[in-house]
């Protein structure tokens, strides 16, 4: 009796505990990503392309590292770490599988406002010269350093906290209008900032609002005192990488290994500053001296926390929207998904754990990221394999660094930014899709460009709220009565075995970036129920064909699908009467919906498309130049689709 019991109480038990151990795998899946990934990397496949991109990616992260860190007012030696241990734990926590995190030049921006405010460079006189034990840097260093991993410890708890309170579902309003003019506007400053370097000026610290054009009035006033060699050494490096980069995206289908012309121009600046000793001979600045090695974990000084608190606003919100894209942008180019949530969390550790490693404030970079496509890296291995490469630059290459002049480091980072600053040709695309959205990111841009990146951010996050809300109201929609009314008006007849589902869906209200999501996601699972339900019916060889007039209404499926006929090929027809208005992310989603249904041998038809939302599809990217896909009504629809396919004679069926 004891021995039933005792089995009794242990299959209880088990009960009790198994599905909480298969819970707790799956939640260790979801929070780290590597364990999805890892266990099925194919060495054969995509260890050759993840190499080759890891290498040319380590030379971007030393190059950025260094310059980064110089634009973040810090020793050079602190961009090289954070150029390391950022990537090493966005590549476990983080779902881009094609983003490159490290040192970003937005964020080194805005904690350099804090390094300059709380240890100004008049205070360097006042501190201790000695060296500390450290890294073999001044005190002076160190503070500066402390100030920027204090940003970014709390910059990184501020996105942890976003992470545990659900806030990546509120990433809808972040539009890519705004996305585009704030990152445009950033990399403006970045490329002002650089001025002084490339022009070999010595100049003032100069930053708050208006700074922009009073850096660029200090630099007419001063113009006398512009080095001529280090105006032409910055040109040739120009122009050399531009010319290099355009060869090699030219001819990348022809040529296996793209020619790394940051590492050779690097190597040839160093050593022919080196060997003319150009530091002294026309006063041209270098880097300077890099200790090796990593010092042992310090904590921030949590003294400056309380100061620096508007800086790390700025670095989480600014560093996570400009990685979010990136992240998506890469989920959407190699069709897997992204959970935004999770974007937080990895940014956050990314920051938090790094800042007790002397490392300046981090985030993903486009110009990085675009070099892992151009590369054919294929997951995060490629960016683990850049940091062993820079870990053996901190060890051993690192103080052959000391002759590279600072005119040529500029001229990289100003030429890796030409993925952000042509993003001014999305102006043309805005004005022929929606002019209110070219109004956000011409206003957004302006706001950045007088203020800061995080101020432009919070006006185009306002003003398209704003301009929303005011719109919304207006848009005509039809009512719950009417809709129930028309739902089965329209019906198609088949004689034959062969039956052919015709499903006709009506979007009832705008299509913008509030309710795109949520209307590709419900009209997906219709699809997908429709699928089900065809492999549940196989063995029926004749049925009634129904029809689907089933609303969206804010996105959102109100009637339940009709079961369909099992057929080798469904037609899908969207009554667009409902759209009174759009943006480009409404149009976009509608494209990407076209291009699904295609992929899943659903043939789709617009019907009551205006000749606005008609013209602003081409300029987003036509679903087919061949085939008719907008009608002027869902008759002309319903007769195109007949013609095409022989269906039989179609009967009882009114206009909706």
């Amino acid at each position: 009796m004891t021995g039933a019991k005792r089995k009794k109480k242990s299959m209880l038990w088990s009960k009790m505990h198994t599905p909480h151990c298969e819970d707790f795998k799956q939640w260790c899946r979801r929070r780290l990503p590597i364990l999805e990934w890892a266990p099925q990397y194919n060495l054969r496949e995509n260890l050759v392309p993840d190499t080759m991109s890891g290498i040319m990616l380590a030379v971007q992260q030393v190059t950025q590292g260094l310059a980064f860190a110089i634009l973040s007012s810090v020793h050079p030696v602190f961009g090289l770490y954070g150029s390391l241990f950022p990537a090493i734990i966005y590549a476990i926590f983080g779902m881009g599988r094609h983003v490159a995190t490290g040192t970003f030049a937005l964020t080194s921006l805005i904690s350099a406002n804090a390094v300059e405010r709380l240890v100004p460079l008049s205070s360097q006189n006042l501190t201790t010269q000695s060296n500390t034990s450290i890294v073999g840097l001044s005190d002076f260093e160190m503070q500066r350093i402390g100030v920027a991993a204090a940003v970014s410890f709390l910059g990184g708890v501020i996105q942890v906290a976003m992470f545990v309170l659900q806030l990546g579902s509120a990433t809808f309003l972040l539009t890519e209008p705004v996305i585009s003019a704030m990152t445009t506007g950033a990399a403006t400053h970045v490329v002002t900032s650089q001025v002084k370097y490339l022009l070999g000026m010595k100049m003032p610290y100069i930053s708050g609002p208006l700074g922009f054009f009073y850096i660029y009035a200090y630099v007419f006033e001063n113009i006398k005192s512009v080095r001529l060699e280090a105006l032409l050494l910055s040109l040739l490096s120009i122009v050399v990488l531009v010319l290099v980069k355009e060869l090699n995206e030219q001819f990348k289908r022809k040529i296996k290994v793209v020619l790394p012309v940051d590492l050779v121009l690097i190597i040839a600046a160093s050593f022919a500053c080196y060997c003319t000793n150009m530091e002294i001979t026309y006063g041209l600045e270098v880097v300077g001296h890099i200790p090796k090695g990593i010092p042992p974990p310090r904590a921030p000084p949590m003294n400056v926390l309380s100061a620096v608190i508007t800086e790390a606003f700025g670095v989480a919100l600014v560093g996570y929207v400009a990685s979010l894209a990136l992240a998506q942008g890469s989920a959407k180019k190699y069709k897997y998904s992204v959970d935004d949530n999770q974007e937080f969390l990895a940014h956050g550790l990314s920051n938090v754990i790094p800042s007790f490693f002397f490392c300046i404030p981090s985030a993903a970079a486009m110009g990085r990221t675009a070099g892992l496509y151009s590369t054919g890296a294929k997951t995060q291995v490629a960016c683990l394999i850049s940091c062993v490469l820079v870990l053996i630059v901190i060890y051993a290459i690192g103080p052959l660094l000391y002759w590279l002049p600072m005119c040529v480091l500029a001229s990289i980072i100003v030429v890796g930014l030409k993925g952000m600053l042509i993003q001014f040709r999305d102006l043309k695309k805005y004005w022929n899709v929606d002019k209110i959205d070219w109004g956000i990111w011409v206003s957004t841009y302006v706001f950045t460009i007088c203020f800061a990146a995080n101020v432009g951010l919070l006006f185009g996050v306002v003003c398209t709220i704003a301009i929303v809300i005011g719109r919304f109201p207006r848009a005509k929609t039809l009512s719950i009565k009417n809709m129930k009314e028309m739902e089965f008006k329209v019906k198609t007849e088949t004689d034959g075995e062969t039956l052919q589902q015709v499903k006709i869906i009506s979007i009832n209200n705008p299509l913008v970036f509030l309710n795109a999501k949520k209307f590709h996601a419900d009209l997906m699972n219709i699809i997908q129920k429709e699928n089900a339900n065809n492999q549940l019916l196989d063995d029926i060889s004749k049925c009634e064909q129904n029809t689907l007039l089933n609303s969206l209404s804010n996105g959102n499926c109100n009637e339940e699908a009709s079961q369909p006929c099992p057929s080798e090929k469904s037609f899908l027809i969207l009554d667009c009467s409902g759209v009174t208005f759009f943006d480009y992310s409404g149009v976009s989603m509608l494209v990407e919906v076209y291009m699904d249904c295609k992929n899943r041998s659903v043939e789709i038809s617009l019907a009551h498309c205006t000749a606005s939302l008609i013209k602003a599809m081409k300029y987003c990217g036509n679903p087919d130049s061949e085939n008719p896909v907008s009608f002027e009504s869902v008759s002309a629809a319903l007769s195109n689709i007949c013609s095409n396919k022989n269906l039989s004679k179609l009967s009882d069926h009114s206009e909706v």
